[in-house]
């Protein structure tokens, strides 16, 4: 099949739904389909077999563009709306395949092209719009409840990731085909003793507890959490350090500040956003991984590769983890800085423990989040458009609530 995917990110960018949208294009392209992927204008350059990537225009003043909704997406929007519709007037496409808020595109664009639309739905936009403080405009919320309805009852095919926005689907329609296909683990690369042995070093650890945070500095990931935690956990256990992967140069210098302030400054290291290859390291190199985040229903990417790791996991008890995570892969705590500190301390003096859990996380990972799994579902979502006929255009009557 000929696909033209759009994807609104930075694209690519070592973060949450760009990595998404990667595996997705590595995953398509290893099924035999070709893909045109339209996209912003900002992001690293990367070459995927059978796959062209293709740019919007570049706005001057828009050179990054932050985690979650943002004012800065309406022009970077539009732009990629008219890039689209180009490239739909010039080829042949069997499917349009949408990430997040160009799912709204597709309404038009599949109804005027006649082209199958399948929605690859990483969150809930209205819930996403609350949980980044745009709670008060009733009315953006509102009209993003309205469109997400449109585009669940009108596009052909749904991807999820994870049963949180299943049933958030099935709620609104019960008919529209639809495949769970959780995020894979990033980078399996073992790195060898000698290499970590050099990195404890580097990062002056020697003896140390490693305690490994990845991903972004949001406030909903929680790294105030974390810190607070921290303060509790060296003040029982000075060996404990803290390694956060990560985070924007503002940030990092906003928590610099709070960890020297909270007497923290030989415990923890801020390392900054890295390449998902190094950043793998770090986690290899841990005793323990950990996820701190406050808010959210969707898994966080990153709890997948910890998994692969086959490192013991402190996490909050939130349904984001919960989905995946249980007793036996991790210690699962209140998102208090205090029931944090315990679960810490717990894995921190029950070496077995730490051992036993790891066990379990990378044979979970081997079961249900390996490649070859990914690859099936994939291939069962797009077998839709192989056999169906007629356009969901055509049944969206008999969908609606």
């Amino acid at each position: 099949m000929k696909i033209l995917m759009i994807a609104p990110q930075p694209f690519f960018e070592p973060r949450g739904t760009p990595i998404s949208i990667y595996q997705r294009l590595a995953g398509l392209s290893k099924l035999g389909h070709t893909i045109d992927l339209s996209t912003y204008h900002i992001g690293d350059e990367v070459e995927l077999d059978n796959v062209t990537i293709h740019r919007t225009h570049s706005i001057p003043f828009i050179k990054s563009l932050k985690v979650g909704p943002s004012w800065q997406k309406i022009p970077l929007d539009f732009l990629l709306f008219i890039k689209s519709t180009r490239l739909l007037i010039k080829n042949k496409y069997d499917v349009i395949h949408t990430h997040e808020e160009a799912g709204f595109f597709a309404i038009l664009l599949s109804w005027i092209f006649q082209t199958r639309h399948l929605y690859d739905m990483h969150s809930s936009l209205p819930n996403q719009l609350v949980n980044f403080n745009f709670a008060d405009n009733r009315l953006m919320v509102g009209l993003f409840k309205l469109f997400e309805r449109l585009v669940i009852n009108s596009c052909d095919a749904m991807i999820t990731i994870g049963p949180d926005l299943e049933e958030h689907v099935r709620e609104i329609n019960l008919k529209v085909p639809m495949e769970m296909i959780e995020n894979l683990p990033l980078g399996n690369d073992q790195v060898g003793d000698e290499a970590l042995a050099k990195l404890r070093k580097k990062l002056d650890i020697d003896d140390k507890i490693a305690i490994v945070y990845t991903g972004t500095f949001e406030r909903y990931q929680g790294v105030d959490l974390l810190l607070e935690s921290a303060k509790i956990t060296n003040t029982q256990n000075p060996n404990a350090i803290f390694i956060l992967v990560g985070g924007k140069s503002s940030q990092i210098k906003k928590y610099q500040e709070m960890a020297n302030n909270m007497g923290l400054s030989k415990a923890i290291r801020f390392l900054g956003t890295l390449p998902v290859e190094e950043a793998n390291s770090y986690l290899q190199l841990a005793d323990i991984l950990v996820s701190p985040r406050i808010e959210g229903t969707s898994v966080p990417l990153k709890i997948y590769t910890y998994l692969s790791t086959g490192k013991p996991i402190v996490a909050t008890n939130l349904i984001a983890h919960s989905l995946v995570l249980d007793e036996e892969t991790a210690v699962l705590v209140e998102p208090t800085k205090e029931a944090f500190a315990e679960g810490l301390m717990k894995l921190i003096e029950d070496e077995k423990l730490r051992t036993h859990m790891g066990d379990q996380c990378q044979q979970l990972a081997e079961e249900k989040y390996s490649e070859s799994n990914y690859l099936t579902k994939l291939g069962k979502i797009y077998e839709v458009f192989q056999f169906a006929s007629g356009s969901q255009h055509e049944r969206v009557g008999a969908a609606e609530n």
